[in-house]
């Protein structure tokens, strides 16, 4: 038995939210509850200690009308070391919403196959109207430009576990800060917690809608590099814009090299929630700041925990 095992048998615990459709559904105990987990996940698997079977006999779905890499497979690979099994669509190419079925009965439907749901789509609010007639849990894995609260949850596990803390940090957010929905939903988490200092670098073209009223905002890096306790790094999203010209003007906006990075503090931490482009040189991989690796690995265990905390009792049907 795991030590996770042993320890939920005398401390039962439970999210305060059904579905996970943005960062604002995640209360400071929800939060901690999820890291907490993940954090023993980490170490059982570090240890070599069995995760345990706490999904058994439950089936993730995963619906996915957009590409995605670690989203998915971290997902399904959650789902999987946790016992349970995984049906998937990739891209929508196979579903009944390519005939005009609609998002809210989809859900209905998927919910007599399935325990959970995770989804991506590319349209705002897309997941949202999936679950409104899901009986089963669903999850936002990216709706558009609007969310990715998964993403967000993985991140403060990253910043957790190598700052130590999530409160009195300095945060320097830079790329694509209005279409970056991952960035959307760090800074609402981001904000359960005190004295936290946003800093957001971008092309000014790419600022944030409605950044918070005492974040710092700027155009070039170099000027906020050494003040930095995190530097939280975004690809400029090419298939958001609808103007290509508008994208070739910032897709170049900076990249981050060995030389740039010269003046951070020698524990401030440089994330990325990947793929990159431009914005990494790989020059930086080897850099002892460089933990976007290491996040996108750590995503399995925040996304184990989530399941395994999000699980309902299986649907009844007629």
């Amino acid at each position: 038995m795991s030590t996770l095992e042993h320890n939920n048998k005398t401390a039962p615990e439970s999210l305060s939210f059904r579905h996970l459709l943005s960062a604002e559904d995640i209360s400071r105990e929800d939060l901690e509850m999820i890291l907490d987990r993940a954090a023993q996940y980490h170490i059982d698997a570090k240890n070599g200690a069995p995760v345990g079977q706490t999904c058994a006999g439950r089936i993730l779905a995963t619906l996915f009308f957009e590409a995605s890499t670690r989203t998915r497979f971290s997902f399904e690979s959650a789902m999987l070391r946790l016992g349970g099994q995984v049906i998937s669509l990739e891209q929508g190419l196979s579903s009944s919403v390519k005939k005009g079925e609609s998002l809210a009965d989809t859900g209905r439907i998927v919910s007599a196959y399935a325990d959970l749901i995770a989804m991506r789509h590319p349209e705002a609010g897309s997941v949202a109207e999936l679950a409104m007639n899901a009986r089963i849990p669903v999850i936002n894995a990216g709706d558009g430009i609007n969310e990715h609260p998964t993403q967000a949850l993985a991140d403060l596990y990253t910043i957790r576990h190598d700052k130590g803390r999530l409160n009195a940090l300095t945060v320097g957010i830079a790329g694509d800060l209005k279409y970056g929905r991952t960035v959307r939903s760090l800074v609402r988490l981001l904000s359960l917690y005190p004295d936290i200092r946003f800093v957001f670098i971008s092309h000014p073209s790419l600022r944030m809608d409605a950044p918070p009223a005492d974040a710092m905002i700027t155009d070039n890096i170099a000027d906020v590099i050494g003040d930095l306790d995190v530097l939280y790094v975004t690809r400029v999203q090419k298939e958001r814009f609808a103007d290509a010209a508008e994208y070739e003007t910032v897709k170049n906006a900076f990249t981050l090299t060995p030389e740039s990075l010269a003046r951070t503090k020698k524990d401030m931490i440089l994330m990325h929630p990947l793929p990159r482009v431009n914005e990494i040189d790989p020059a930086v991989d080897a850099l002892p700041q460089a933990r976007y690796f290491e996040q996108a690995a750590r995503a399995v265990f925040v996304r184990m925990a989530l399941l395994a905390l999000m699980q309902a009792p299986a649907p009844v049907t007629d």
